[in-house]
């Protein structure tokens, strides 16, 4: 997956809910042939139902979550195959701790503007994540910095696309 380590990166696919996580990360994940994760499903039942009722989760709220996220990639990094998960990581502490959690951890944020990521949560069926929630999601954003390992890209480009270039950085990056 890339020349510049013996071992495969963890590819956090990171966003506002709505930039399209989950789809390119399962698509990238079959791309690099790696395990896939999809950070969804590791929220606690109070939590899926907090968001469920329209209330965003607070940090001890999540961070329970996070550790168990810091929990997978630590065993994808430490078995040496690598993964992608699909997960917000809003905010630089939290991909901090996914750093922490493993070697060679890199980000590919989907950068979305309010108005679509409303839009794809709206149209959405079946998650627990309503649109009442994005402004949270937005508040709580620190988008992925100069310093940070990974790429910025546009969400609003064509999952094909998205996808490609995710590839390419990954391999150029890891």
């Amino acid at each position: 997956m890339g020349a510049a380590s013996s071992v495969p990166p963890v590819v956090v696919v990171m966003g506002v809910s709505g930039a399209g996580k989950s789809t390119i990360g399962r698509l990238l994940a079959d791309r690099l042939a790696v395990p896939f994760a999809e950070a969804d499903d590791f929220h606690s039942a109070a939590n899926r139902a907090k968001m469920a009722a329209g209330r965003p989760l607070d940090d001890e709220d999540r961070r329970p979550w996070l550790l168990s996220l810091a929990d997978w990639i630590r065993d994808v990094t430490t078995s040496g195959q690598g993964g992608v998960m699909a997960c917000s990581a809003l905010k630089r502490e939290y991909r901090d701790l996914f750093r922490r959690a493993g070697a060679g951890v890199l980000f590919l944020y989907l950068a979305l503007d309010r108005a679509s990521a409303a839009q794809r949560i709206g149209g959405r069926r079946g998650h627990f994540m309503p649109a009442l929630l994005v402004d949270s999601q937005y508040a709580a954003l620190e988008p992925l910095q100069p310093d940070e390992p990974g790429v910025t890209l546009d969400a609003t480009a064509g999952a094909p696309s998205i996808v490609d270039e995710a590839a390419h950085a990954v391999r150029a990056i890891g």
